[in-house]
């Protein structure tokens, strides 16, 4: 598998990923606004599908419909129960041409949903509608993320099947622009201090509310600029910046406190899954023990 795993680069792919975020952040909140809330805010993501991401069955007054994006093609695709069909393509496209296009479509399908049209977790944000700088979209960018996307996918959904307590889907969180997977202990947790930009507190707090073991994948940001596979509890015992974990190339971010594994090492190495896999399973296992979690009532055994 190594040689499918492509190349990532943050510093020349980073104008591609901030324009992508928002388009998904407009589609996850289309979501947000029409189901009901669940534990965690699992109900807003985005799945990881063979030719992109979706959003799933969404439902409105008068119909059901689904929206995808298509990273091979790169098309923006909404579909109805009633078998109606829109697209249009995602390149040469501003934020606000996106937002327009999108509810233009979604409009002829006679589909009324009205969002709150300011992004989630950016330290500076512009409403959708008026976004105009937000306009790089490079194809074969977006086609080596998707594609690491799956990659990551499939491991943490062996990683998932590991796990017989409380656990997330596997899925894409549009705020944070990262495939994630979480496991809890059961506990409740310390309060959350929140603090997220441009995120209420409540949401950071329901979020944290239980003690949690999550991890996942990103393509990185202004502050930490490169891929990477990631680990982190919360709350976080005494002692886990300081656990040993595999590969040997993880280490723990004392400014993120979460341990990286950089997406440059597993691209390099003979064995990518097993590599990201060891450190899954050696942070989750550092984690649970300082935790005190009751890991033989929340894990499968290997005979079972």
């Amino acid at each position: 598998m190594k040689s499918n795993w492509p190349e990532l680069s943050y510093i020349h792919a980073k104008e591609t990923y901030k324009t992508l975020l928002l388009f998904t952040q407009i589609i996850g909140k289309i979501k947000l606004t029409q189901l009901p809330w669940v534990n965690h805010a699992w109900h807003v993501t985005l799945s990881v599908t063979p030719p992109g991401l979706t959003t799933g069955l969404i439902p409105s007054e008068k119909q059901y419909f689904q929206i995808d994006f298509d990273l091979q093609n790169h098309y923006l695709i909404i579909i109805t129960q009633s078998g109606e069909r829109r697209q249009f393509s995602l390149k040469n496209l501003s934020v606000a041409d996106f937002y327009q296009k999108a509810f233009s479509n979604l409009t002829e399908l006679n589909i009324n949903v009205r969002i709150y049209p300011v992004p989630n977790e950016l330290e500076e944000v512009i409403p959708f509608h008026q976004d105009t700088i937000h306009a790089t979209y490079q194809p074969e960018q977006v086609e080596h993320l998707h594609q690491v996307l799956l990659h990551a996918h499939r491991i943490l959904t062996y990683f998932r099947a590991e796990f017989k307590g409380k656990c997330s889907p596997v899925h894409f969180f549009w705020g944070g622009f990262d495939l994630a997977v979480s496991r809890f202990s059961g506990r409740p947790a310390p309060e959350h201090p929140g603090g997220v930009p441009h995120l209420p507190d409540w949401v950071a707090q329901e979020a944290y509310s239980h003690e949690v073991s999550s991890c996942g994948f990103w393509p990185g940001n202004d502050s930490f600029p490169e891929a990477a596979f990631y680990a982190y509890i919360y709350p976080e015992p005494a002692g886990y910046d300081q656990a040993v974990v595999s590969p040997s190339a993880a280490y723990y971010h004392q400014t993120l406190r979460e341990f990286i594994l950089p997406y440059n090492a597993v691209q390099q190495v003979e064995e990518p899954e097993q590599a990201v896999l060891s450190f899954l399973r050696s942070t989750y296992s550092s984690a649970a023990d300082l935790a005190g979690w009751d890991r033989a009532a929340l894990e499968v055994s290997s005979t079972s």
